[in-house]
């Protein structure tokens, strides 16, 4: 299999760690392909999409805010796609454009790759209700927790969001982490707080259990000021990066033809980046 290209795409993207990821797999495998960002704004997106066959590409992934265009411009998608309504792996199928949601698989197999007990709990917190929250949700729901407590600055959105799953998720606002917070067995940071260094949100991690599991989306710095507090509280802590790793596996497969792995050459590889 040789010459394949494939992207990422997203507004902005001198951010992102995937060519870094998927360039790494390609020389591991000695793979003849190409893995490339693209910055395209929310105004050209369809347009990009809809010349994705032209540009030459097999495959891409798509980032922030781009996931719900990439939804809408797929004539074919997964059930679990379907179900998000939100797309951050395209292929073509033929000449259709088509999509799957990899983020559920990346959330999943970060937990059980560095905590394995943590499926089955019986109550998961989640702060955050954007894109990404899609997706954990799903993952927390599948996992068999009972209850799944969704707070956001805007509670509104939080209900909006919870209303696409169901009585399982109860939604509300950061002003009832105190109250939520001492029953929780798997709390999420789905927000942007902590990232890139700065303050974090502000939670009295003492009214934690000490068997409670965090774990963070975001991964620039590794350890986020919320995972930090967590583990002076004695929580066990699971940094983003793994999320990261993982979800672009399938993608890879895909478009390459093999299966990548995640493993600690590759995560020193990132790391190291991330330091630079």
């Amino acid at each position: 299999m040789t010459g394949r290209s494939a992207f990422v795409v997203g507004w902005p993207i001198a951010h992102s760690r995937s060519p870094l990821i998927h360039g790494f797999w390609l020389k591991r495998h000695g793979i003849d392909g190409d893995y490339r960002a693209e910055a395209v704004p929310p105004d050209a997106i369809d347009a990009f999409f809809a010349s994705f066959a032209e540009r030459g590409y097999s495959g891409g992934n798509v980032t922030l805010p781009h996931k719900e265009a990439a939804f809408r411009a797929c004539g074919r998608l997964t059930p679990v796609a379907e179900r998000l309504q939100a797309a951050n792996t395209l292929w073509l199928d033929g000449e259709t454009l088509s999509g799957d949601n990899t983020d559920l698989y990346g959330f999943t197999a970060n937990l059980d790759e560095n905590v394995s007990d943590w499926r089955g709990g019986e109550r998961a917190l989640i702060l955050g209700a954007g894109g990404a929250s899609r997706a954990v949700i799903e993952a927390l729901i599948a996992a068999g927790f009972g209850t799944v407590d969704l707070l956001n600055r805007t509670p509104a959105r939080a209900a909006a969001l919870a209303a696409h799953f169901g009585k399982a998720v109860r939604p509300g606002g950061l002003d009832l982490v105190p109250k939520l917070l001492p029953s929780a067995d798997l709390i999420i940071n789905a927000t942007s707080a902590g990232l890139h260094d700065d303050a974090g949100l502000a939670i009295d991690w003492q009214a934690a259990r000490s068997s409670a599991i965090a774990t963070d989306l975001v991964y620039v710095p590794l350890v986020t000021p919320f995972l930090a507090a967590a583990a002076d509280r004695g929580l066990r802590i699971v940094d983003g990066l793994g999320m990261l790793l993982h979800q672009a596996v399938p993608g890879f497969e895909r478009w390459f033809g093999v299966r990548p792995e995640v493993d600690a050459e590759i995560r020193a590889l990132v790391v190291a980046d991330l330091a630079r």
